[in-house]
């Protein structure tokens, strides 16, 4: 991405505030003016107050240079709050559209990523791009009218001298130069150190329980430190060439200024110049070596915002996969019915998870999908609510092919129960409700009795207003996984996938569980993915997937008599039971 695309992606996010925008510039330029004007008045005050000893030219200098510093001190507030609104706002937009997208990125994506690398980019990278807005275009513009005024007033005084002095510049341009390019690549290496270490913060603590049972502190703990060490490398580095670069500017600019003393000593000494011009002169030019100290800061901040901007534009430039049509067709309250036509899918090109499946589902059937780990259950139900789309082949609901339909319109009307349910921080009755905010008190308790989780909410001190840690920690895993029934059924969904929702519980919950499920069940379309088979025998349909091709189909006696895959696996949980053994 070249840097004049950048740059005009990053002015569009700025167009909504260009009112604000145009008046920091104004408080800018008059900023610069009361900066240039101060060296011109040690001219007068050599030449006509220390010389020509003139009271007046003394009072009017006085009161001027009061007035010149507090008009400066006026503009310089203006722009720097004026700036700093039009950052921050700038900083908003760009955070919540970059969130947006995130939140629209196909789950191949987001799973691709690390999460604390993708945490880095709203927070860091943003954050980088804010002081792009509030303090390198305050500096490029205020110093910059700032250096051409003061050229102007040095070519007034002698442009001999100017031109002397201005035949070294040219160096110090080819050094900004290649010093910008080696910063640029620091940048990049410094956000990209700075997101890995977010992303080691992120996953140790979100699998706090996991470090503490394998007892991996230690090792979490130099992890941290090695990449703290490779993060500091990144930043001296940077510290080492953005130093390097401003003493090397600033030697050539002394070097410049020792130069032009000598030769406007000798026209003093010659009466070529007056001793108030070279004093003003002398004063620009020492003024002059601020103005090109800052841009050296600036090339070294440019190329760190460039760098940050290049990394965000990567996000928003990821095409989301999934999205809804432009002209949806109207779904409606569905009745359930769902088919599959020779679905092929695939995560990575030809590597085939599933090959050319066909179902069909009827309104209010209860299908169960078994097989062994890896076979493709799980995500030939993923394509239902289409979080991802099939290769090949088409997946309709009633008749109509997903990716022709609204996807808010389609999932508020599939239910799903995940194996390991994530709750979100908040209250019980947020998290029943959670994406149904018109859900009222009875919808949630009514949700709540389906999943046999009421009696015990109602047993806490604060109810469905109790609240539950991040992720639901506090819960134990029956509990969290009737939360999670619950909140799957409050729309009163058509379709319900449970994705192996008993494979982490005991028996003795499981089959507390097995009940919640029956009830969540009742008048909906729903598929039950599991592995313990215990839970699929009231399926009216079983369906063994192996391989990413469905190879049986039928009920739990019907496979049994079979001998086949289902016949395996059923012996090998239950060591040979008979089919006409206890069933639920």
């Amino acid at each position: 991405m070249n840097k004049k695309h950048i740059y005009v992606r990053l002015l569009e996010y700025t167009r909504p505030y260009f009112p604000r925008l145009f008046a920091a510039l104004g408080c800018m330029v008059l900023a610069s003016v009361f900066t240039v004007i101060p060296p011109w008045l040690l001219k007068n005050v050599v030449d006509d107050v220390l010389i020509a000893k003139k009271m007046d030219v003394l009072n009017v200098l006085t009161i001027g240079l009061v007035l010149l510093f507090t008009g400066k001190g006026i503009a310089s507030y203006g722009h720097q709050y004026l700036m700093n609104w039009v950052g921050q706002h700038v900083v908003m937009d760009l955070r919540v559209g970059l969130y947006d997208h995130m939140q629209n990125l196909s789950l191949r994506y987001i799973y691709g990523k690390r999460v604390g690398e993708l945490m880095s980019r709203i927070t860091n990278d943003v954050n980088v791009l804010q002081n792009m807005v509030t303090t390198v275009i305050v500096d490029l513009v205020v110093q910059g009218i700032t250096f051409l005024g003061m050229l102007g007033f040095l070519i007034y005084i002698n442009w001999r001298l100017t031109l002397i002095t201005f035949a070294i510049l040219p160096l110090t341009f080819f050094i900004l130069d290649h010093a910008s390019k080696k910063l640029r690549f620091v940048g990049h290496a410094i956000q990209e150190e700075l997101a890995r270490l977010s992303a080691i913060i992120q996953e140790a603590l979100s699998a706090i329980r996991i470090v503490r049972s394998f007892v991996t502190e230690a090792m979490e703990s130099q992890r941290f430190k090695d990449q703290n060490r490779a993060n500091f490398k990144a930043l001296m580095h940077g510290v080492q060439v953005q130093a390097a670069l401003s003493g090397v500017i600033e030697v050539v600019l002394i070097a410049a200024l020792a130069l032009i003393l000598w030769i406007g000593g000798r026209d003093v000494i010659n009466e070529k110049l007056t001793p108030g011009e070279l004093i003003a002169f002398l004063g620009y030019l020492g003024f002059l070596v601020h103005p090109i100290r800052v841009f050296t800061r600036v090339v070294s901040s440019m190329q760190l915002c460039l760098a940050s901007a290049e990394r965000i534009f990567s996000i928003f430039d990821t095409p989301c996969e999934i999205r809804s049509p432009e002209h949806p067709v109207p779904l409606g309250v569905i009745q359930g019915a769902i088919k599959m036509e020779d679905v092929w899918f695939a995560y990575k090109d030809e590597q085939w998870v599933l090959k050319g499946v066909a179902l069909e589902a009827c309104p209010g059937e209860r299908i169960a999908v078994v097989g062994e780990t890896g076979g493709g259950k799980s995500t030939l139900m993923d394509l239902i609510p289409r979080f991802y789309d099939p290769s090949r082949g088409k997946v309709s609901v009633d008749g109509c092919d997903v990716r022709t339909l609204d996807l808010t319109e389609l999932r508020k009307q599939i239910g799903i129960v995940p194996q390991d349910p994530v709750l979100m921080k908040g209250s019980l009755a947020f998290n029943i409700s959670y994406g149904f905010p018109q859900a009222t008190e009875e919808n949630i308790v009514k949700a709540a009795q389906i999943a046999g989780i009421h009696t015990f909410i109602t047993s806490l001190p604060e109810g469905y207003d109790t609240e539950v840690g991040e992720r639901g920690v506090t819960l134990s895993g029956g509990q969290r996984q009737r939360v999670a029934i619950a909140r799957a059924i409050i729309r009163n969904p058509r379709i319900l996938i449970l994705d192996e929702a008993t494979s982490s519980l005991d028996v003795a919950v499981e089959s507390q569980i097995q009940e919640a499920m029956e009830k969540a069940m009742e008048g909906r379309t729903s598929f039950v993915i599991a592995h313990r088979l215990s839970t699929v025998r009231s399926a009216d349909r079983i369906l063994v997937l192996s391989k990413g091709h469905i190879v049986e189909s039928g009920t739990h006696d019907e496979l049994l008599e079979k001998g086949g895959i289902y016949r395996h696996l059923y012996e090998l949980q239950f060591g040979g039971e008979k089919n006409n053994e206890t069933r639920p």
